[in-house]
């Protein structure tokens, strides 16, 4: 081998030494999913770049949630507030925190308001401090699995729902597993309840449930093409309360539309679920509260050692949901 193909060789295998390194144009530093923990909170990457944060534990608040959640093309798909203040963003609802569980009456205690929901309105009133003093906390205890394989992460955790006198009413078994199909990205949202010191009764509330607060710009209420479709056909404001085994929003973020649709698994908690789901941009699956006259939920007792399950996914898409095909991806999910 002459001298001058000799250094061309060395050139060219230092570049690439290089560019796998550093990630650059075109390798991909961890393809597939990967894991980052800080210390209560999780990142959870798709080919080295963010998907969502799980944030177990929080001081602000009463429970855990998810924070940022990006979609395709790595557009950020919650509201920021209260997380972080943006200029431009609604600022309603203190305790719409990304995306997260919470419910106003488990066993006649509240992990849906926080303490900071109350900072900027009346605390001496009587119904607020009634509120205040029923509000309960979601203790994370501990993650049972943290990992990740180039087809999906997945973390497993156990939270107990705790009262202000430091009693457990239920357990929770919470199973979240993130995955990539085609353009969508897809988080499982698995969810055991256990009823472990006694009988313990969901009240029948409207503020409870699976939620995400989508993005300012996605709401109905911004007139910007935002718009909410279930699988029975209803729209907008007409979804709201109703039955349906998947709902779907979707409008414009940065520069174009992107939506987010939650599934309801026929082995969920009374499914189809009822949809307590605002044109403002709050959007929660809810099978506790009676928002559908016609066929009431009302209140449901978990007897001691049984097991309530819920069973939903996200999707985060482009487009609408027509361009998403969503029912279709339901279909899918339904195979499992």
């Amino acid at each position: 081998m002459n001298l001058s193909l000799s250094i061309r060789l060395i050139v060219v295998l230092g570049l690439f030494s290089s560019v796998f390194v550093t990630g650059r144009v075109g390798f991909a530093i961890e393809p597939g999913f990967s894991i980052k923990r800080d210390g209560d909170k999780i990142a959870v990457l798709i080919e080295g770049k963010p998907f969502v944060v799980y944030v177990a534990k929080d001081p602000a608040t009463n429970k855990s949630y998810l924070w940022p959640v990006f979609g395709p093309g790595g557009v950020a798909m919650t509201r920021d507030f209260p997380m972080k203040n943006i200029e431009g963003e609604v600022k309603d609802h203190y305790h719409h925190r990304g995306l997260w569980f919470g419910h106003e009456d488990i066993g006649g205690y509240d992990s849906w308001t926080e303490r900071g929901s109350f900072d900027k309105g009346d605390k001496t009133s009587d119904a607020n401090k009634e509120r205040i003093a029923k509000l309960g906390q979601q203790v994370h205890r501990k993650f049972s699995e943290v990992s990740a394989t180039q087809d999906k992460a997945t973390i497993v955790s156990e939270i107990d729902y705790v009262t202000p006198e430091g009693k457990t009413s239920v357990s929770e078994i919470q199973t979240l597993v993130f995955r990539v199909e085609g353009k969508l990205r897809l988080i499982d949202f698995n969810q055991d309840f256990i009823a472990g010191e006694g009988d313990v009764t969901f009240g029948d509330k409207k503020d409870a449930g699976l939620c995400i607060r989508v993005p300012t710009t996605m709401s109905v209420d911004s007139k910007l093409g935002g718009r909410i479709l279930n699988s029975e056909g209803l729209t907008d404001a007409a979804a709201w309360g109703q039955r349906a085994k998947w709902c779907d929003y979707s409008g414009p973020v940065a520069n174009a539309t992107h939506g987010v649709a939650i599934l309801n698994h026929p082995s969920s908690f009374r499914f189809p679920t009822t949809w307590h789901v605002r044109t403002y941009g709050l959007f929660t699956a809810n099978p506790f509260g009676t928002l559908d006259p016609k066929s009431p939920n009302g209140p449901h007792t978990l007897r001691s050692g049984e097991t309530m399950k819920l069973r939903h996914r996200f999707v985060f898409h482009e487009g609408d949901a027509t361009a998403a095909k969503i029912e279709e991806a339901y279909a899918n999910y339904i195979k499992n």
